[in-house]
């Protein structure tokens, strides 16, 4: 299941998870890694799926800098080339989604459908909201078990966890020889991608991005009872009415639960039928 491919000068690692055609590649959020959608993959989704290390990420390599949508792009582009897959259907969660839309809208040709999951317009202050994840990633814990317990106390799990999630989280750190534990991704990375997509035109991306699409909205609170989504309702819609063929499934949980436990069958539910009424 674990390969890795050579492309646009970096080697991206990917999980190739069997299934039928047509394939879904699907690509996580901004500091996220391929073990994100371990769940989907085990669901009843019957497509091929390939999720993938974005580059930065997981095992992919991690360049000092090359973060900007193109790049992104031109490493999913270097993968469907050395597979032989002239055109997939892609799917992504948060950042992920906005890739998704940017592949669309820019090689139309090669993308035949959308799942965007979570995913919208990037809030202007996403670079005050995501400090506490990039303080996170600069931190180095004295063990895997103390990380663990870190992570599973955040107020966006509300106590939920199990086996899929854990796994999720393992993928996301490297171990040293003293047994402590750092996230692989880098800050200064994950904050360079953060700025080149605030610099993309994203009204005018969504506009191009012609192809069949489903939302697939999370409107549950992202911490306590009465939080606020990550993709407030609002945003959700303004995002749906850029897109010129899209429609919208509001799905159990919130950003990251939605594609763990029961939740994610109801997504995989989602995106079969969204499938196969627009001819897959």
């Amino acid at each position: 299941m674990d390969k890795f491919t050579q492309t646009n000068n970096i080697t991206l690692h990917y999980l190739d998870h069997p299934g039928g055609e047509p394939p879904v590649i699907i690509m996580h959020g901004l500091s996220a890694n391929a073990h994100f959608f371990d769940g989907l993959a085990a669901s009843s989704l019957p497509n091929r799926l390939l999720a993938v290390d974005l580059r930065g990420r997981g095992q992919s390599d991690k360049p000092a800098t090359g973060y900007s949508m193109a790049e992104h792009a031109a490493d999913i582009l270097g993968l469907m080339d050395n597979l032989g897959l002239e055109q997939v259907i892609l799917a992504g969660h948060s950042y992920g989604g906005l890739l998704t839309c940017y592949l669309a809208a820019n090689f139309p040709e090669r993308v035949s459908k959308c799942i965007v999951m979570d995913s919208g317009f990037m809030h202007p202050r996403v670079r005050e909201l995501i400090k506490p994840s990039l303080d996170r990633l600069k931190q180095r814990i004295p063990s895997w078990e103390a990380y663990r317990d870190a992570v599973k106390s955040a107020a966006y799990w509300q106590g939920y966890w199990d086996t899929a999630v854990e796994n999720y989280y393992r993928a996301d750190v490297q171990t040293y020889d003293d047994g402590s534990v750092q996230a692989r991704s880098k800050p200064e990375t994950i904050a360079e991608a953060v700025d080149k997509g605030l610099d993309e035109p994203w009204q005018e991306i969504f506009g191009r991005v012609q192809q069949p699409t489903i939302m697939l909205h999370a409107p549950g609170s992202f911490g306590a009872p009465g939080t606020s989504p990550v993709v407030p309702p609002a945003q959700a819609e303004e995002t749906v009415n850029a897109l010129p063929n899209c429609r919208y499934k509001a799905v159990p949980g919130n950003h990251m639960t939605m594609l763990f436990g029961e939740n994610v069958e109801t997504l995989a539910q989602e995106i079969i039928t969204f499938l196969q009424e627009t001819g897959d």
